[in-house]
């Protein structure tokens, strides 16, 4: 017998980065952003905490071989 099990995770990564000062809330997302689209911030991430969504298994019928 096959069965497939798929189990859904929500992964929560921190990064610790440096932010200019005097910049208001709309642009510290803006930079945030630049930062994860240019790659630089990915380096930086880490898996913080990891919450068990949900999981289920189906099984997976197999023709009988021949004898």
């Amino acid at each position: 017998m096959k069965v497939v099990v798929q189990v859904v995770e929500k992964i929560i990564n921190e990064a610790h980065i440096h932010i200019p000062d005097g910049l208001t809330e709309d642009a510290i997302k803006h930079h945030i952003v630049g930062l994860y689209n240019s790659g630089e911030i990915t380096p930086d991430l880490n898996i913080f905490q990891v919450n068990f969504e949900s999981i289920s298994a189906t099984i997976v019928q197999q023709p009988q071989e021949a004898a």
